[in-house]
Order: structure tokens, then C-alpha cells, then sequence
């Protein structure tokens, strides 16, 4: 797959993400939109799927491609595995990773529950923070730097799944454990961007494009902590308008 059209398939399904792409630096921009259409690839599986058993087979398929990639194999012939492993090679990105984005989306599937609040953190690190520490690692953050991301990605990750709950309920597949309360999982993602933030000065300019997704996660958790009742029901959701500029600020400015 080009660069062109892997990011028109980044451009339909993950609008936010495409947008920050453009401020990487050119020559990592083709690898980022590769990690984001594996993620938009893996993230759809279940909700394609007609059975249980149909997802299940779909994610094993990434999961066998992913393992031929990393045992040095030919990359099988499709228009996100050949560029996937292109940037997995070209940025030597850690094999547990990409196979746990992978894995957290058999609680998707329904294949896994989350029964607990420690089910939650691991399931949010898995399906939305791996991404972005895979992004900034491509993009050249360290290891002391990956820290500091990966606190902000929880966070992020956190405002991704309270803001699905309301789909996640009309499609009865509610993934939120009873024992969890909305109000006390949203303190925490905002208290993990906050730490993450105070020690923005070890994360690159370079990464930036990474974690301007999550711009909108810290407003989006103080109306969870706010209101956690209206979570469900009224759903996180800001403008188009402010949600277009506001991530053009924070890629311009930096600012994450």
C-alpha cells in the first residue's frame, strides 16, 4: 500500500490522528499513518465480524501476521502489513506491544470481560496507549521520555473509553465493570495527563504528532468528574468546530 493511500484510509476512519500527522517530520509521516491504519484494522475486526468466532478468527490473523513480521519472514501480501512492517523493522519497535493492541480487542469481541478496575487500566493501556507509545518511539522519543508518554496516553486512553460507553451501550456490549465507578476511573486518567505534563520538557519536539491526539482527554474527564452520571447518557462530545481548531493550536503550538 502507498503512502497515499494508507493515509486516505487513516483520512476516512481515524480523522483526529490524520490530521496530526502532518506535523511529524516528513520522512516518519508514511510509518505513523502505517501504525494508525493497523490500529484502525485490528480496532473494526470485531465489530465487522457477524460471530464471536468470526472476530476471533480475524484477530488471530493479525496476530500471525504480526509474528511473521518479527520471525523476519516476507510481510504477507496487504495494504497495512507490508507498510507495518516496514516502520516495525525501520523503527525496531517492541514485538509485545503491537501483539497486545492485538489482544485487548478480544474484550471487544466479547471473547474477554473486564471484571475489574485492573482489567480496565491494562485494557486502556492496551488498545489505545500501546499506539501512542509506538508513535512517539517512532518518532524518536527515549526511553525517559516513553514514561512521560505513556502516563499521557493512559490518560488519553481513559477519555477514549468513557467517550464510547454511550455507543458501547446502544450496541448492548458495555464494557464497564459495575465495581467501577466513572467518576473515580476519570480522576485518574486526568491526575496521569497532569503528571504527564508537568514534565513535558523530556519529550521531544519531534513526538508531538504523537500525543496531539489526546489534546481534548483532560476536558473530557473533568465533565466525566463533573458529571459521571451524565456519562452514558449525554456522552462526551465538544463541538467539530472546537475540536478542529483546538487540535490545530495544540499541533502548531506544541502545547500537548
Amino acid at each position: 500500500m502507498s503512502e497515499t493511500e494508507c493515509e486516505a484510509l487513516v483520512e476516512r476512519g481515524d480523522p483526529d490522528r490524520w490530521r496530526t500527522v502532518a506535523a511529524a517530520p516528513e520522512e516518519k509521516r508514511a510509518g505513523l499513518l502505517a501504525l494508525y491504519a493497523f490500529h484502525l484494522e485490528i480496532a473494526r475486526a470485531p465489530w465487522v465480524a457477524s460471530e464471536e468466532m468470526l472476530a476471533q478468527i480475524r484477530l488471530q490473523w493479525w496476530t500471525d501476521a504480526v509474528d511473521e513480521i518479527y520471525a523476519g519472514n516476507t510481510p504477507r501480501r496487504h495494504e497495512v502489513v507490508e507498510p507495518l512492517a516496514r516502520v516495525i523493522r525501520d523503527a525496531d519497535l517492541p514485538k509485545g506491544l503491537v501483539q497486545e493492541m492485538i489482544q485487548a480487542r478480544l474484550v471487544d469481541a466479547g471473547v474477554e470481560t473486564l471484571d475489574d478496575r485492573s482489567d480496565v487500566d491494562r485494557y486502556v493501556h492496551r488498545s489505545y496507549g500501546h499506539l501512542m507509545v509506538l508513535a512517539a518511539s517512532h518518532l524518536g522519543a527515549s526511553d525517559e521520555a516513553l514514561l512521560t508518554v505513556r502516563d499521557f496516553a493512559w490518560g488519553a486512553g481513559v477519555a477514549a473509553f468513557l467517550r464510547a460507553l454511550p455507543e458501547l451501550e446502544n450496541r448492548q456490549r458495555n464494557l464497564l465493570p459495575s465495581s467501577v465507578a466513572i467518576g473515580d476511573l476519570a480522576a485518574s486518567g486526568r491526575e496521569a495527563i497532569r503528571r504527564a505534563r508537568a514534565k513535558r520538557e523530556v519529550v521531544p519536539d519531534t513526538a508531538i504528532a504523537a500525543l496531539a491526539p489526546g489534546w481534548l482527554a483532560e476536558k473530557r474527564l473533568s465533565m466525566a468528574v463533573a458529571k459521571p452520571d451524565a456519562v452514558i447518557t449525554e456522552g462526551l462530545e465538544v463541538s467539530e468546530f472546537r475540536s478542529r481548531v483546538g487540535l490545530l493550536w495544540t499541533v502548531a503550538s506544541g502545547r500537548w
